[in-house]
């Protein structure tokens, strides 16, 4: 700021009070316009200011305007955004946001040792709160941060905590309670310290419910996406991962997606907005640069040999990196597997694989360094990539190695030995195996990640795959609470506070009763689209016909298939009926419209009930035939049939819950079948009538 702009601040006709024993007289010619708040006992004021640096770069003010928001939300004023090059009338509470480098006042703050900031204090994506007291008592609020992130997380935990504003609010509806002047400082000031992990992922895969709600099929309408990046952010996830949005292959080569939308077709413009609007809000974006998506798709035979095809991969990198958004990525992955199908590299050229991917991530990575010097790098070790790195697969040193979860929050492998290697982690908050109802469990998240930082300092980066987001919300923060501080996070705490911010009293231990016992019916890695198959099995036995499968070869029918389902789905019975006993005893019968607890406890619990309801029934209806088989008595196929009406009212409810069951408008038909990930197939009446021709025909 120069001389005479500080004079004119000095000299303006706005009335100040002087700040006393904090900072030197001379200095606040600079401030005097703006340390403005107002007083514990005076009346409310009708406006705010948020004060941001003339240098605030797009992150910063978009930021600025969430906290604009946010204030407008809970106080009922209008605010104004303004410069820390300009004045604002006295008596208004006032905030300074951004960066010692961004904004000119923090740096003066700084400079006089007023606040403690700076690049390496708290550190990259810390921050503080800081209120500067003034002669009558009045203060001003900073909210700032050592990097724009650390601004970030400064400002949305500010908003969360003192503002009351849920970070999830569109997908809870949740709304934050009128706040007064007075409850805007009613905070002592904090160092807000980095988080452990310096990048948390979101991994959008297997979205297809939240992809096919509005609008076009299989893509995120605008209204959705930019509302997931929003509660993200405040969150505390930095980067999302791009994967669904690319064209993945099934979207245009499987025949269940070739039915639902025959014309399917990337909008490459609009995954384009999607990355800038990411970009915009703070995200770094992240690519798999795997070679099968509809942007630039790569032929299947072309991507099992290296060997012959090599320069056919690079062409299509360097392709991706000059002619498609993904130029604009931050974080480079690759999977040392099949790099157009999620299958195991089986080379069709004799190639042993640990050395194909020696070379694949040598190669790609100085690709990468000549397009993007310095960005990051991650080797998700996923699947079979786990037993490779154990045996021997290396990529260059400057890769991260994330090793992979089990897909239910826990790890069937771990590393013989990091190398020296910068390691990290890639989970699951929900899996495609539990698509449709979430498996909450915070518990496993502590226990497994607190391991994971202890015994192989995997705390460099972690990916959490979120699958269609509305679902896992739960398990979603969980992931971001143990990240930031690992030793502070506890489950129980953590399912007490999540519940306390959604429910009543009255909702919350039912509420985690319920939740903990959802957990426990799927033990074992088996979810709600696992359940599926095993439905499909059994129907397929009861039918005497094989399992098709679009694109597959079909799976004979057989009856050891069922009969290995009985014993672990009584079990899941057993805890899902107490699940949902639970949840019942904290519904409030009035409102359910807007009642969140109804849509994530209630509902899900009892989803998951009828399809295994239906299932039981269904084993009960196999062990009748395999009775005849075993007999030849038909009196065993009759009370089969007798079974068939229960069977087909069981089928009713299931479609009734899924195509009613959410009594929120605004997600009315989030679990319609019509919209479904179509993993595992789905349960038909046609198939309920096979089954009774079959066993008519046995008569």
């Amino acid at each position: 700021m120069n001389n005479s702009l500080r004079d004119s601040i000095f000299n303006s006709r706005i009335k100040m009070n002087k700040i006393i024993h904090i900072i030197p007289r001379n200095i606040w010619g600079l401030f005097l316009g703006i340390l403005i708040l107002s007083s514990c006992s005076s009346p409310q004021t009708e406006h705010y200011y948020l004060v941001v640096g003339n240098e605030a770069n797009k992150v910063e003010k978009s930021t600025a305007e969430d906290l604009k928001s946010d204030l407008s939300k809970v106080l009922g004023l209008e605010g104004s955004i303004i410069s820390d090059i300009h004045n604002i009338p006295e008596g208004s509470p006032t905030f300074i946001l951004g960066t010692p480098k961004s904004n000119s006042l923090i740096a003066s703050l700084v400079k006089r040792k007023t606040i403690v900031l700076s690049d390496d204090n708290p550190g990259s994506r810390g921050g503080i709160w800081h209120k500067i007291k003034m002669e009558n008592n009045q203060a001003t609020i900073v909210l700032a941060g050592s990097d724009v992130q650390g601004f970030q997380y400064a400002v949305y935990d500010y908003s969360k905590e003192i503002l009351g504003v849920d970070p999830l609010e569109y997908w809870t509806r949740k709304k934050a309670l009128k706040k007064t002047n007075l409850d805007l400082i009613s905070f002592e000031n904090r160092r807000i310290a980095p988080p452990k992990v310096p990048t948390l992922c979101y991994f959008e895969n297997d979205v297809d419910e939240l992809a096919n709600y509005r609008g076009k099929l299989l893509e995120y309408d605008w209204e959705s996406y930019t509302q997931m990046i929003n509660s993200l952010v405040r969150l505390r996830y930095n980067a999302i991962q791009f994967f669904d949005m690319l064209g993945r292959p099934e979207f245009f080569l499987r025949p269940e997606y070739k039915e639902l939308s025959p014309d399917y077709k990337i909008d490459v413009e609009y995954l384009d907005k999607m990355i800038d609007y990411a970009h915009h809000k703070g995200m770094k974006v992240q690519i798999d640069f795997a070679l099968g998506y509809q942007i630039h798709p790569m032929s299947e035979e072309k991507a099992t040999c290296w060997r012959e095809y090599k320069e056919e991969w690079v062409k299509a990198w360097k392709y991706y990196l000059e002619e498609t958004p993904l130029k604009k990525t931050d974080i480079f992955i690759l999977r040392p597997r099949h790099q157009v199908w999620d299958w195991e590299y089986e080379s069709t050229c004799g190639e042993n694989k640990i050395e194909v991917f020696n070379d694949v991530y040598k190669v790609f990575g100085e690709l990468v360094d000549q397009y993007k010097p310095n960005a990051d790098k991650v080797l998700i070790c996923y699947s079979d990539g786990m037993e490779m790195w154990n045996d021997g697969f290396r990529p260059p040193k400057d890769w991260i190695v994330a090793w992979s979860d089990d897909g239910f929050g826990d790890f069937e492998h771990l590393p013989n030995t990091t190398d020296g290697y910068n390691f990290g982690t890639y989970m699951h908050a929900g899996f495609w195996l539990n698509h449709t109802v979430h498996n909450p469990y915070p518990e496993t998240v502590e226990t497994v990640m607190k391991n994971m930082f202890q015994e192989y300092s995997a705390d460099k980066y972690c990916l959490v795959n979120g699958q269609n987001f509305r679902p896992f919300l739960i398990n979603l923060e969980a992931y971001s609470e143990v990240c930031q501080d690992p030793d502070s996070f506890d489950h129980n705490d953590f399912y007490k506070q999540w519940t306390t911010r959604y429910f009543k009293e009255n909702q919350r231990e039912s509420a985690i009763s319920s939740m903990k016992l959802l957990h426990q019916a799927q033990e074992g890695r088996i979810g709600y689209v696992q359940h599926l198959w095993e439905i499909r099995e059994a129907i397929s036995y009861l039918s005497d016909s094989p399992i098709e499968r679009p694109g597959k070869t079909p799976v004979p029918h057989d009856f050891k298939r069922v009969k290995n389902d009985f014993e672990h789905v009584k079990k899941t019975q057993n805890y899902i009926q107490q699940s949902v006993e639970e949840a019942y005893k904290g519904l409030d019968k009035v409102g359910l419209e807007t009642d969140f607890y109804y849509s994530y406890v209630y509902l899900p619990a009892l989803l998951y009930n009828d399809l295994i309801s239906f299932e039981v029934t269904l084993h009960n209806m196999a062990l009748l035939k395999k009775q005849y088989e075993d007999t030849g008595k038909t009196i065993y196929i009759n009370q089969a049939l007798d079974l068939w009406p229960d069977i087909n009212q069981k089928l009713d409810v299931i479609y009734q819950n899924r195509n009613t069951g959410d009594k929120d408008v605004k997600w009315a038909k989030w679990y319609s079948p019509q919209i479904r990930r179509p993993n595992n197939g789905f349960p038909t009446l046609d198939m309920l009538t096979a089954i009774k021709i079959n066993l008519e025909a046995k008569l």
